[in-house]
């Protein structure tokens, strides 16, 4: 799975931030969480997730995490 289905970008949700198909939670809000808590536990508490949904947030910030910068 490609973290671009399930992470979306609209400026009219949450101002742009990385959501979870274009709810309401944030990519930070599930990475928070997973501080915290099992993904089971998340998806308890808050069964319109989906695992897949667990699975692309960590995919993106991996993503990110790995985004190199190069001076120009």
């Amino acid at each position: 799975m490609d973290w671009r289905e399930r992470i979306t970008f609209d400026p009219q949700v949450m101002g742009g931030r990385p959501c979870i198909r274009g709810m309401r939670i944030t990519v930070g809000t599930i990475l928070t969480l997973l501080r915290h808590q099992t993904p089971e536990e998340i998806l308890r508490d808050y069964p319109y997730l989906e695992r897949e949904d667990i699975d692309a947030a960590l995919e993106y910030a991996a993503y990110l995490a790995d985004e190199r910068e190069v001076a120009v």
